[in-house]
């Protein structure tokens, strides 16, 4: 593949992917900290819908295609550690690196800030690469369901397939996602409720 290909190609995937991104209303900060706290599940859900699509496409280039798979190997250290620490900057932050450039282009002012610290990260990740690789260094093992289960790829792929799409069924049937993005779809149901009641407060004394 030429650089171009694989320049127009990036570039094709970043608009669907932001299209879709800015669609679900996942990049506003309230539906990511509102999941990160338990009061709304619309991220959740835009993940649960992806990881579906991505078993059925997968399963199908596999299993008709013979497309190559490309495991990673499990790191339990890194996994675990880079986990908590991505999870915490994503609460404090109200954003993701996925969500920033979104952020941005819908006018959230405060995602300059997150870039500038994702970009101070990255750097003071290359600076410090040497022993934070020494320390996370360890063997991993390649594992997947369908060697753990002694079945196809296909038959797995689909298996959990149905599985998480019961779990989204089971999600949106027990909280709504339209009952989730609050008023003005970014997630803040409990803020507006209370700012409209404030002035209700106000004039009752």
């Amino acid at each position: 593949m030429s650089v171009l290909n694989a320049i127009l190609i990036g570039l094709a995937t970043g608009l669907v992917f932001g299209f879709a991104l800015e669609k679900s209303r996942v990049f506003e900060p309230g539906i990511i900290i509102g999941q990160m706290q338990l009061r709304n599940f619309l991220m959740l859900k835009i993940f649960l819908a992806a990881v579906i699509t991505g078993l059925l496409v997968l399963s199908v280039l596999h299993g008709v295609f013979g497309v190559k798979l490309s495991l990673k190997p499990l790191l339990y250290k890194a996994d675990l550690i880079g986990g908590l620490i991505l999870g915490l900057g994503i609460t404090i932050a109200g954003a993701c690196p996925g969500t920033t450039m979104a952020q941005l282009g819908a006018g959230y002012r405060d995602a300059i800030f997150t870039v500038a610290g994702g970009l101070a990260g990255a750097m003071t990740y290359g600076y410090f690469d040497a022993p934070i690789m020494a320390f996370f260094a360890e063997k991993g093992d390649k594992v997947s369901f369908d060697k753990l289960l002694g079945i196809p790829f296909w038959a797995a792929a689909l298996g959990l397939a149905v599985m998480f799409a019961a779990m989204l069924w089971g999600l949106e049937t027990w909280s709504p996602s339209r009952n989730e993005t609050g008023p003005d779809l970014d997630g803040l149901q409990e803020e507006a409720a209370s700012q409209a009641a404030t002035p209700l407060r106000t004039a009752h004394g």
